[in-house]
């Protein structure tokens, strides 16, 4: 519980001083260009990697990218860049 008033505490912070929410609630943030690459900034790792799906960890939980052809291109501490044939994200 204290850690949602926190969480609370810090949102209504980031809105005040209009701050970034990636930062302030180190939230993921994602970038699509088309169809055909994801950037996914502030991930906790890979959970799941397949041709057709990949799954990502973060703070707000998984989200999963369904498509063709998936590929992780870039893997780095803070971002993951995905591409191939994007269908849907999910996030659950």
């Amino acid at each position: 519980m204290k850690k949602k008033k926190l969480q609370t505490v810090k949102a209504t912070v980031s809105e005040m001083f209009e701050l970034p929410k990636e930062i302030t609630l180190n939230m993921p943030k994602i970038n699509l260009i088309g169809n055909n690459q994801m950037l996914v900034e502030n991930h906790r790792g890979i959970i799941e990697y397949t041709p057709s799906i990949i799954r990502v960890n973060s703070t707000i939980g998984l989200i999963r990218v369904q498509g063709e052809e998936l590929h992780l291109r870039n893997i780095a501490e803070e971002d993951i860049m995905i591409s191939g044939d994007i269908k849907s994200i999910e996030f659950i």
